[in-house]
């Protein structure tokens, strides 16, 4: 009897998953917000997902002045359209995703270490838009954005102007940029504007 019953509840429970998903019942809409049970859940997993796996990694020197700067450029080549920087406003893409990215330099994530960075920007997260970066960049470019991001909590336009420079981005050996497979740093001058469009 007790397994009769099981099986009946295991079947309505099955079915009502089915017919939920079968009639669009979730809305898997941006704009359409969680929950709040849904959005703790979903950082819990999130969390303890990255902290698992991001265990065994080893820190190099996070406060080398090169790796600051360099990681600087790589930000800010790469992540300033979701994340922004001191010197842009919000774009679009920063504004239409959800969750919606962090502001790291007016945001600090103290229960985000070193590691758990690190393995962030290395494999992405899901359904979030947060890109693997691992893929194009070695570890130790992805370090030196971790170094970066170390320092980039209340930086100053000025600070930020000094560190990224002319700007530049780097890549790993052997990926495939504007037909150059060596490693290499795009150079391109940066000013305020970076972040603007037109339409």
């Amino acid at each position: 009897m007790k397994k009769l019953t099981f099986l009946i509840i295991s079947f309505i429970i099955i079915l009502s998953g089915f017919l939920v998903i079968w009639f669009g019942v979730f809305n898997v809409s941006a704009k359409e917000k969680h929950w709040d049970i849904t959005t703790k859940m979903l950082e819990i997993i999130r969390e303890r997902s990255i902290e698992v796996r991001a265990y065994d990694l080893q820190i190099p020197n996070l406060s080398d002045p090169t790796m600051i700067s360099n990681g600087a450029k790589n930000f800010d080549a790469m992540c300033v359209q979701c994340h922004l920087s001191p010197l842009t406003k919000p774009t679009e893409l920063n504004l239409g995703l959800y969750p919606q990215p962090p502001i790291f330099y007016k945001e600090k994530h103290s229960r985000h270490n070193d590691k758990n960075i690190f393995w962030t920007i290395k494999n992405g997260l899901k359904l979030t838009g947060m890109p693997a970066w691992g893929d194009f960049h070695t570890d130790e470019q992805i370090w030196e954005m971790v170094a970066f991001l170390k320092q980039i909590n209340g930086i100053s336009k000025s600070e930020y102007r000094q560190l990224v420079g002319k700007g530049g981005h780097t890549h790993k050996a052997g990926f495939e940029h504007n037909n150059d497979n060596k490693a290499h740093r795009h150079d391109s001058d940066h000013n305020d504007s970076h972040g603007k469009h037109k339409h």
